[in-house]
């Protein structure tokens, strides 16, 4: 027996090899204190740290989930309350003003809401700018123009402003109208402005009165005279119609009416044709759908008409139908969307000829029936004309642009206004003709003058410093800097290699070679480069930075009006506080069926889902609130998911 008072060196501690099997009768000895105890799998951590941050991110998900959503209830529970309004302060002229003007109308000098909520009383005190119209360029100068410079009035037969570049892909439902609208009166708001729906329909500038006809609930039309300070024209323009007769057949595309529209009869078409009443030849005349003009608007609607029949109507309807589909496209010149590169149009055209898209190019439409389309071609050979015919109930008519008639009225009552499809503006998008600084002219139904001719004796009064009647060169250099500041769209034209460019201009046009330009040789050569000057196209790009531009000027003319009169500048002295309009392209974009191009002038940019993607974040970024850009992400999404709606309303 062992005594327990034995030394402990008697008794030393057995090493254990922990990579090998210990004895049966050490299986349950403790490991020395410097021993570490068999660690887990690697595998197992790595599981284990990944379920943590999984269990962790999917933890946090829901709670931000839940905390938005509760949220969202209890903002919307403080939404319902009792408001109660006493006593709201009115203008017995907003009730009943005063007549006058040529005819003898009510004066509407002051509004109805003018006085609410204590915003500028009747505007006493600040300048009345009027707004017709409530597009792009409408916008673009809400935008931008400060609360308390003007007392803004808009006048628009919409109470709304639209996303126009959207409405193809509303016309087959892939988006709602509603999430391409936002009310101009919301918009207004910051500025405490007022809105009349109403249309313009005359102007008297002696007066400076606008007559707005308005339409009462019980449909009596009603018109009133609206004064004004400042007057921007803003109305946008109407579909040209070339002539062409049976036109009331057709659609446009221009408002969301016009997309309603379109999306009833689409669906119509494919309801009747789904009838086992229909015969063959009249299902393919219903399924035959002709876009007339290959611009951005009828390659877009056809790109969208092609995604629905691809995407819904092959699912939900009788296959047999998108056998029988046909979708053309006309156009007058040789290529669709040919205001882009040649790169674009050719890859368009590819695409539409791999998706069975017919493309009727160098053609001409003659007249539109109910049941079909007649256009001609000429022969390449023999330059004969040949005429030829599709059956169709839909036909889209997307082919240029004409003035509206307030537009046209505003024209006949201005001289030297010889332009048949818009008002002519000078750089500072002032009208032409009209009392200077008065009325400005903004967007599709304006377009800037191009002569520089018609500066010609202007221009030789500033730069002749020697008053011999001519021009030598350091004076040509003179007059090339004003026409760059007074014109700039004539400044690249000027602009390519600098001096040496302004030098050769000046000797090509130098016939007797005296050193010298005389007003006949300034005449030829002001005359070409007019000539090489391409207008503006009538896009929501330009009507947009017009917009912002004239609503920056108008807040500086409002803010620096006392100094202006105190260094006896009239007010209106737009040079004064601003240069000239200067269009900057941002570049061009269209959607041609799951893929869109770009083309940003020496860059251009085509593809399929990834531009496409491309092309919805940049529309996306430029809609007006951020409720219509949650609707509208919204709407992708549920078309991505369930498809489009494909009911009738």
């Amino acid at each position: 027996m062992i005594s327990r008072f034995a030394p402990r060196s008697h008794f030393p501690l057995q090493r254990i090899n922990i990579g090998a099997r210990p004895p049966c009768n050490l299986r349950f000895l403790s490991v020395s204190p410097t021993s570490k105890p068999p660690g887990p799998n690697r595998f197992l951590r790595v599981t284990r740290t990944a379920a943590k941050y999984t269990a962790f991110t999917c933890f946090s998900a829901v709670l931000g989930l839940s905390v938005l959503i509760g949220g969202v209830f209890i903002h919307d529970a403080f939404t319902y309350s009792d408001k109660h309004v006493d006593r709201v302060p009115v203008s017995p002229l907003a009730l009943h003003p005063e007549r006058g003007g040529p005819k003898n109308l009510p004066i509407a000098s002051v509004l109805v809401g003018d006085e609410d909520d204590g915003a500028l009383v009747a505007g006493q005190d600040k300048p009345r700018l009027v707004i017709v119209g409530g597009g792009w360029g409408a916008v673009g100068v809400l935008q931008t123009i400060h609360p308390g410079d003007y007392h803004v009035t808009i006048v628009s037969p919409d109470t709304f402003t639209t996303f126009t570049p959207l409405l193809p892909s509303a016309a087959v439902g892939t988006v709602s109208v509603r999430s391409l609208i936002e009310s101009l009166r919301k918009i207004i708001a910051r500025l405490h402005g007022q809105l009349i729906n109403g249309r313009a329909v005359d102007i008297v500038m002696s007066d400076r009165l606008l007559e707005v006809e308005t339409v009462c609930a019980t449909g009596e039309h009603r018109n009133i005279y609206l004064p004004y300070d400042k007057l921007v024209i803003a109305v946008g323009s109407v579909s040209s119609t070339h002539g062409v007769p049976g036109l009331e057949h057709c659609f446009q595309l221009k408002t969301v009416g016009d997309a309603q529209a379109i999306r009833r009869r689409i669906l119509d078409n494919f309801e009747s044709a789904s009838l086992p009443s229909t015969s063959e030849e009249e299902r393919k005349r219903l399924l035959s759908f002709v876009v007339c003009g290959g611009g951005p608007t009828g390659v877009e609607t056809a790109a969208e008409i092609f995604d629905l029949c691809q995407e819904d109507i092959i699912k939900y309807f009788p296959k047999l139908l998108r056998k029988d589909v046909s979708i053309h496209v006309i156009q007058s010149r040789e290529h669709i969307l040919n205001t882009y590169s040649e790169a674009i149009s050719k890859y368009a055209e590819d695409k539409f000829q791999r998706d069975d898209v017919e493309l009727v190019t160098s053609a001409r439409v003659r007249e539109v029936h109910p049941d079909q389309v007649v256009y001609t071609t000429r022969d390449p050979d023999t330059g004969k004309v040949i005429e030829h015919t599709i059956p169709t109930n839909f036909v889209l008519w997307s082919t240029g642009i004409s003035m509206n008639p307030f537009t046209s009225r505003v024209s006949s009552l201005l001289p030297n206004q010889v332009h048949k499809k818009a008002i002519e503006v000078d750089a500072h998008l002032r009208v032409k003709g009209a009392p200077l600084g008065d009325v400005y002219a903004i967007g599709d139904c304006a377009t800037i003058e191009t002569s520089i001719v018609s500066h010609l004796l202007e221009l030789v009064e500033e730069a002749d410093r020697n008053r011999d009647g001519k021009i030598d060169f350091e004076e040509w250099e003179i007059m090339v800097k004003r026409i760059k500041k007074q014109i700039p769209m004539a400044a690249t034209h000027l602009e390519k290699a600098c001096n040496s460019r302004v030098r050769s201009l000046f000797d090509l046009y130098d016939s007797d070679s005296d050193n010298a330009l005389n007003l006949n040789e300034l005449a030829v050569l002001l005359q070409e480069i007019g000539n090489k000057i391409t207008a503006l196209p009538a896009t929501a790009q330009v009507a947009s930075q017009q917009g912002k531009y004239l609503g920056h000027k108008l807040h500086l003319l409002a803010t620096k009006r006392d100094v202006l009169l105190a260094n006896g500048l009239p007010s209106a002295t737009d040079e004064a506080v601003a240069g000239a309009f200067n269009y900057r392209h941002l570049g061009s974009l269209a959607y041609i069926g799951n893929a869109a191009v770009f083309d940003f002038g020496r860059l251009s940019f085509m593809g399929g889902l990834a531009a496409m993607y491309a092309w919805r974040s940049i529309y996306w970024s430029e809609q007006v609130s951020m409720r219509t850009r949650a609707l509208l992400m919204i709407d992708w999404v549920v078309r991505g998911v369930w498809g489009r709606d494909l009911s009738r309303l």
